[in-house]
């Protein structure tokens, strides 16, 4: 498909900065970079927190007006702008979650909630790795191999399942007693 005219018109305004060009994008395109969002959340099994949501919106839109409008300046028209933009858009989330995944401080067991379904938020990783150890000495089997490879390895569910054997769709519910175990655990230490 190619370039529609009232698309070819918005990034003309937008590079040209016109008055209002950068609302009426944004406008324009917030729907498509929010389905970018929480399609590619999904397919990572990533659950993504409104926040989240915000701050991976908030990237996509800081990529395409750094450096004047590069991204866009690049665009040749052979596409539709919103395949063009579709690609950016993944290209920046997914490396702002791994970046995330890798480098963010993550909050401790004893302070994030049980979580239900195949999806995580980057919040419900544990940051401190002795304390992890201490817990998992709590846990039994399957249990301490599943935190394990989720909280220590970072793997998805869809890896662990292979890993240990278990359905998909039983990994979070096996992390929800876990943590709730380990939580009782880290709860009792401190008393």
């Amino acid at each position: 498909m190619a370039l529609s005219e009232v698309d070819r018109n918005l990034l003309d305004r937008c590079l040209s900065k016109k008055p209002r060009s950068w609302e009426d994008f944004v406008d324009r395109f917030m729907g498509l970079v929010v389905h970018v969002v929480n399609h590619t959340s999904h397919a990572r099994s990533i659950r993504v927190s409104q926040e989240d949501l915000d701050d991976l919106c908030a990237e996509v839109f800081l990529a395409i007006i750094k450096d004047d409008f590069a991204v866009l300046r690049r665009f040749r028209g052979q596409s539709s702008l919103a395949t063009y933009l579709t690609v950016i858009a993944r290209r920046v989330v997914v490396r702002e979650m791994m970046r995330r995944k890798t480098a963010a401080p993550l909050s401790a067991v004893a302070s994030h909630s049980a979580v239900a379904g195949p999806a995580y938020s980057s919040e419900e990783r544990i940051e401190d790795r002795e304390e992890v150890a201490r817990l998992l000495d709590e846990l039994e089997g399957n249990e301490a191999v599943i935190v394990r490879l989720f909280h220590l390895e970072g793997k998805s569910y869809q890896e662990i399942s292979t890993a240990v054997g278990l359905p998909e769709n039983s990994i979070g519910p096996t992390l929800s007693r876990a943590r709730e175990k380990m939580r009782r655990a880290a709860d009792s230490a401190r008393s």
